[in-house]
């Protein structure tokens, strides 16, 4: 993945939030994206006729764009209060349908970060293709039905709100990267500084892993990245403006390397969604790669390559693990044995990663006491 046309500029930190602004060469005029507040309704998206994503969904995205070019304008925000303004006391449900939906020709509605926890979740959803021995009716019946991951809006993010609050937005910033004590919680992208403007606070309404969450409420303040000028090197005006110049293209590449190199450095499956005009909504998969850091998101890329719009969500390393597991099993035909062997353990063992996982019930009751009890068998 490649930020092309975007630039770190240095980092501002409060404790242990680092916010490192995005700023365009050259804004994307013809595509425009705004917020649309839901409240603090329950949400439930209908996916098919058999499949719906149920989460806390507190604001979707408006993307309007124009097919000649020409610049477009932002589509508005609309509010949903409860009766007199105030919120409810109760917890009301909201039908969605779609992760992104056509609201007219040059629109679409989509509900962010959600379209990419979603296709993490779809992951091999289905279950076994092959009925083997092994897998339980309810593997064979429903496949991983209901799927359950846990995440924290970013209001819950220790110093997250503050951070937002405080500090500077750059002429011309069109994005973010958020860091929790130096490790990438998030990055953020969108085609129009007015834009940033208009959805910087946002990033409050969205999810974060249970690692962010933890290293933000757990770690203490990270250190400020102060410029080094050249001894010697400056004696005039001029000088000084080169230095700082250098500095800048200098933390650029290092935050690109080498803090950014998780997310920027990995290789992805991307899923098209939806296109529009143009431009094309797609969602995207990391490799889940143990014991390396590892990005879902979604993307609005332009058909000459640009990239305009980003959002990012990091897993934890269960999530990983989880993810790890269904894809070596999908690869090797839901057969336990081929699977075991290709991870290098015995398939007791296996079985008891799964069950460690979440993934137990996928496994007839009698196939998993034998394995439990090949387990007990070789423990010391």
């Amino acid at each position: 993945m490649e930020l092309a046309g975007l630039t770190a500029l240095p980092s501002q930190v409060w404790g242990a939030i680092r916010l490192v602004p995005l700023v365009r060469e050259e804004p994307i005029a013809d595509l425009r994206l705004d917020d649309r507040l839901y409240g603090d309704d329950f949400a439930a998206v209908e996916l098919d006729r058999r499949t719906a994503y149920c989460s806390y969904i507190p604001h979707g995205s408006v993307a309007t764009w124009t097919d000649d070019g020409t610049p477009a304008s932002s589509y508005g925000t609309q509010l949903r209060p409860g009766a007199g303004g105030e919120h409810p006391a109760c917890v009301p449900l909201r039908f969605h349908r779609r992760m992104a939906r056509r609201a007219d020709r040059n629109r679409v509605r989509f509900l962010p970060l959600h379209l990419a926890l979603e296709g993490y979740l779809a992951l091999h959803f289905g279950g076994p293709d092959v009925v083997w021995e092994e897998w339980s009716r309810r593997a064979v019946a429903h496949g991983l039905s209901p799927r359950v991951e846990q995440a924290y809006a970013g209001a819950e993010v220790e110093g997250l709100r503050d951070a937002l609050r405080v500090f500077e937005i750059h002429p011309g910033q069109c994005g973010v990267m958020v860091y929790a004590a130096d490790a990438l919680a998030a990055a953020f992208v969108v085609p129009h500084p007015d834009d940033y403007r208009a959805l910087h606070s946002s990033l409050v309404l969205d999810l974060f892993g249970e690692l962010v969450h933890h290293y933000a409420t757990l770690h203490g303040p990270v250190p400020e990245f102060r410029a080094r000028l050249r001894e010697g090197a400056v004696s005039s005006l001029a000088d000084l403006r080169a230095e700082a110049a250098r500095q800048r293209r200098e933390w650029a590449a290092f935050h690109d390397r080498t803090m950014a190199g998780g997310l920027l450095g990995a290789s992805y499956a991307f899923q098209r969604v939806r296109t529009m005009g143009p431009f094309t909504l797609s969602r995207f998969l990391p490799p889940f790669h143990r014991n390396t850091e590892q990005h879902i998101g979604e993307t609005i890329t332009h058909q000459d390559g640009r990239l305009a719009y980003l959002k990012t969500f990091r897993l934890s390393e269960a999530q990983i693990r989880r993810g790890h597991l269904l894809t070596v099993l999908a690869a090797h035909d839901w057969r336990l044995e081929a699977a075991a062997g290709a991870l290098g353990v015995s398939c007791d063992q296996l079985a008891s990663r799964m069950e460690h996982a979440g993934f137990g019930a996928l496994l007839r009751q009698d196939i998993r006491d034998r394995y439990r009890a090949a387990a007990r068998r070789a423990a010391p």
